[in-house]
């Protein structure tokens, strides 16, 4: 299994110190959700006008982009919504083709009023016309275990619905256990064969907190992280364990240059 770690864990670093903090602790890649703020990354030289340079300097780094992570949601409520999200996906395909990278990460998206069967039709149906996009350019669209869709059973009928091996699964392993309460056996036993990536982080129960936990460095909560890794690494997954330290959301967490050497030692000794 390969490392990385998402830059929404340092919203604050510029290019030089990513690639560097990154080197440093033996990552092989790094997902950008960010970048000095700025969420949308093609708005920056780094990754427009420049974008060869940075290109030039991961090769350089031997570091990958395994994946861009965007703010793209399936479920949509209006047409400027939607095509707001055309647009994002449009620049993040063109970055993959750039940078060599296979997956753009997607959200299913609040689902607010609509009854369930409806919002898997909008779902589905923007997921057909995002696939036209990134089918073009070789790249898969990892749909999250997020928001309305942590559920491996709304997972597993868009998924099915839309039967592309464009259009897989990105198991954050972290929201499924927690807020649900879902097993990691059922998680995988249901969607398995289906996810391509994995996001990682640590949690416990702090109800009294807005969300009814408390995110940590991996191994000071209590998900089952060992268990999850286990399972993964019976079943053959070789792909990417990245952490999601979600510091630009949370920013009592630790400070990056913590969480990133915790992780990449903690994981480094899981195995």
């Amino acid at each position: 299994m390969k490392l990385a770690f998402t830059t929404l864990g340092c919203p604050n670093w510029d290019l030089d110190r990513v690639i560097n903090n990154a080197v440093e602790n033996g990552y092989d890649g790094v997902d950008f959700r960010g970048l000095l703020g700025e969420l949308d990354i093609y708005k920056l030289p780094e990754f427009s006008s420049n974008v060869k340079e940075t290109v030039r300097r991961f090769k350089e780094a031997s570091l990958e982009i395994p994946c861009f992570s965007s703010s793209v949601k399936l479920v949509t409520h209006s047409q400027e919504e939607y095509e707001t999200f055309v647009e994002e996906l449009r620049q993040y395909v063109w970055l993959c083709k750039e940078f060599n990278t296979p997956f753009i990460r997607v959200f299913g998206g609040a689902i607010g009023e609509l009854k369930r069967e409806k919002a898997i039709e909008i779902a589905e149906k923007n997921a057909r016309q995002y696939l036209a996009i990134a089918e073009k350019a070789n790249v898969k669209l990892l749909l999250e275990t997020h928001d309305d869709w942590t559920d491996n059973r709304y997972v597993k009928e868009l998924v099915q619905r839309i039967s592309s091996e464009y259009f897989q699964v990105l198991w954050d392993v972290h929201h499924p256990y927690r807020t649900i309460g879902e097993k990691p056996e059922s998680t995988w036993e249901t969607i398995g064969e289906q996810v391509k990536y994995t996001h990682w982080k640590d949690s416990y129960v702090k109800k009294e907190t807005k969300r009814g936990y408390q995110l940590c460095l991996l191994g000071e909560g209590d998900i089952p992280l060992q268990e999850i890794f286990s399972l993964l690494k019976k079943n053959g997954y070789d792909g990417y364990c990245t952490l999601e330290w979600e510091k630009k959301w949370c920013p009592e967490l630790e400070e990056p240059e913590i969480a990133f050497e915790h992780y990449s030692k903690y994981m480094k000794n899981i195995h």
